[in-house]
Formats: structure tokens, C-alpha cells, sequence
């Protein structure tokens, strides 16, 4: 497969990771464990939520417009471009492995087999961009 292949899947899985963000407190049913948290607290999770939506949107938004740019490294803007969004991704692969407590999904089938997904899924971003960043 053709790493500007890759980079156009990359690009609509991290488009409907920011629109799946928008609707996590519904989808993992934590609306009763937000009202029970200050107010502060929860404004800051709603603005930390939106945010996160919005950075992935414009990830997903530049690699699809830039697979082809991004994937043949033809201009060093490129390269940076996928450098940082690679380390974005990276860093969020680590923090899936170390800081997360292992409680969450120990036990539990379901949980576990998401908690490897998405290890997996934001690892294959890392990996990817990476390349694209660094390869010859």
C-alpha cells in the first residue's frame, strides 16, 4: 500500500475520532460522573474535549488536502507537518501505556479489547507520520 494510501486512512480515522470526541460523555455514559464534579473542573474537560475535536480535525483536514505533498517529503514544510503530528501521536500512544491505571479495562473483556485498539490505532498514526517525516 502507498504511503499517501495510508495517510488518506490516517486522515478520515482522525476526522471521525474529533467528531466521535464531541459525543464521548454521552457514548461512555459519564454525565452523572461530570455533574458530580465542581464546576471548574467540568468546563475544563468540555473545553479540553472541544479542543482536542478541533486539533484532530485540522490533522485530519491538512493530511487529507496533503497526503501526496506529506507522503513524497517533496517540501520540508512536509516533513515538519508530519513530524509533529507524529509526535502528537506518539506521545498519546506512551500515555495510553503509562499513564492510564491498568484497573480500567483489567478483567473486563470489552474494555481491554479497546484499550489495545486504540494503543494500536494511535500507534499506526505514530508510525506513520513518522516515517513520512523521517524516512531517506
Amino acid at each position: 500500500m502507498r504511503l499517501e494510501t495510508v495517510l488518506l486512512i490516517a486522515a478520515a480515522l482522525q476526522i471521525g475520532v474529533a467528531f466521535m470526541n464531541l459525543f464521548i460523555v454521552r457514548l461512555l455514559n459519564w454525565r452523572e460522573d461530570l455533574q458530580r464534579m465542581p464546576l471548574l473542573l467540568r468546563e475544563v474537560f468540555t473545553v479540553h474535549a472541544w479542543f482536542i475535536s478541533v486539533t484532530l480535525l485540522i490533522f485530519g483536514a491538512l493530511t487529507w488536502r496533503f497526503a501526496g505533498g506529506i507522503g513524497t517529503g517533496s517540501a520540508e514544510i512536509y516533513r515538519w507537518l508530519a513530524a509533529g503530528i507524529g509526535l502528537f501521536w506518539a506521545l498519546r500512544t506512551i500515555l495510553q501505556i503509562a499513564y492510564y491505571s491498568s484497573t480500567h479495562w483489567r478483567g473486563r473483556a470489552d474494555r481491554t479489547a479497546i484499550h489495545f485498539a486504540l494503543l494500536l490505532v494511535y500507534g499506526g498514526f505514530a508510525a506513520t507520520y513518522l516515517f513520512a517525516a523521517f524516512r531517506g
